[in-house]
């Protein structure tokens, strides 16, 4: 019997497992190993262009439902939250492999300019979330005089 394992060089380094050794001696004699692995949070990958005074946003999120999606823009902050929810197991079925990350998401970042939050615009298909962040225009800057 041949099972198929993904590596990840720095795995150990994530986790503090300290009978690692023995899910190792498991896994290679095919037996469903004692402990399962605990892997590091759900990544979010994003992709950010400027254009037209606008800033563009482009966050992968598979298989989220457009519900459980929160964006907020605050200043020149834009944070994105989600939650990836697990199906449900159907009577009889045995878990062989599962490596799909369930849980809560969470990624901050900030741009280089201040946003027009009101004018922000987001959508949501195929499990791409784009979101149009213009900037704020700074119509309302003056001098002050130093008395």
């Amino acid at each position: 019997m041949t099972a198929l394992t993904q590596w990840n060089p720095f795995k150990r380094l994530l986790r503090l497992d300290p009978a690692a050794g023995i899910d190792d001696l498991f896994r290679s004699l095919g037996a469903h190993p004692m402990l399962r692995d605990f892997d590091a949070a759900a990544e979010m990958p994003l992709d950010v262009t400027e254009k037209d005074g606008a800033y563009c946003v482009k966050a992968q999120l598979p298989g989220v439902d457009k519900n459980d999606i929160d964006v907020s823009v605050e200043g020149n902050r834009v944070a994105i939250s989600t939650e990836f929810k697990r199906e449900e197991k159907k009577d009889g079925e045995r878990e062989l492999c599962v490596e799909r990350y369930y849980g809560k998401a969470f990624r901050a970042f900030t741009l280089p300019d201040d946003l027009d939050a009101a004018k922000a615009s987001a959508g949501y298909e195929n499990g791409v979330l784009t979101l149009t962040l213009p900037k704020k225009q700074n119509g309302d800057a003056r001098r002050i005089a130093v008395s």
